[in-house]
């Protein structure tokens, strides 16, 4: 049950788009309620943040909010510094660049330091790219991974899909990745050359955009059919049989 007295502010961890759409197609009206509630975020980029911001809510007063980096060029040791507006009672949104805070996701660190330190982390409903592609894939929901990104290295990249075939053939389990947008139709020519034709492929491509694309297939079908992934964002997903 929740303290009613507890004199810290919460940490709610809210949700971005994931493409060129309207906010409450996709987003719950309780995204909009809590961005109305918090001054303070916790990002990955402030000029995107900013823009989702003023998207969901026009009305909130830009030179209010306080913005906190969590990037490639931020340094982790200030991160518990970045809740201290909790501390005081204040509420803080976490957001993501794209999708769900904490899922593939630099929020992770900044959520944990936060159950360490007893504020209360809440967790919105929103858009996951990975989470819906399992969802349409027609795999095996039951037990899936998520592998991140694979190796750049051309030699490492086609070693590793083969590891998460094999994997997957061994142990039922559906292998979900994700690749650079620019390097998409690489992968997806490195998947058709390396894989065996019967394992199916899902291919989930701009998810809950106009231009969503989401299909599933095996090697064999897909040869000869590639789809344009090039700069677009994707989730594939491996299920061997």
């Amino acid at each position: 049950m929740e303290n009613s007295e507890d004199p810290k502010g919460k940490l709610y961890l809210i949700p971005s788009l994931l493409g060129e759409i309207e906010p409450l197609e996709v987003l719950p009206l309780a995204v909009k309620k809590v961005i109305d509630l918090c001054d303070h975020y916790i990002v990955e980029n402030e000029k995107s943040a900013r823009a989702f911001v003023k998207k969901v809510l026009p009305s909130k007063n830009q030179p209010d909010l306080i913005l906190y980096t969590t990037n490639k060029f931020s340094d982790p040791a200030e991160y518990p510094s970045y809740l201290e507006a909790a501390r005081r009672g204040e509420h803080i949104g976490l957001i993501s660049e794209a999708g769900a805070p904490g899922i593939a996701d630099p929020g992770a660190e900044i959520i944990s330091i936060a159950h360490r330190e007893g504020i209360r982390v809440v967790p919105l409903v929103g858009p996951s790219s990975i989470f819906m592609a399992m969802m349409a894939s027609g795999m095996n929901g039951q037990n899936f991974a998520f592998n991140g990104y694979l190796p750049i290295d051309n030699q490492e990249r086609k070693k590793q899909i083969k590891h998460l075939e094999n994997l997957s053939l061994k142990t039922g389990q559906s292998q979900i990745f994700m690749e650079t947008p620019y390097r998409n139709d690489k992968l997806m020519k490195d998947l058709v050359s390396v894989c065996k034709p019967t394992t199916r492929l899902c291919v989930a491509r701009e998810l809950t955009t106009q231009s969503e694309f989401i299909r599933t297939q095996t090697i064999n079908e897909w040869k000869g059919h590639l789809p344009d992934l090039e700069k677009r964002p994707s989730i594939f997903i491996l299920s061997a049989e």
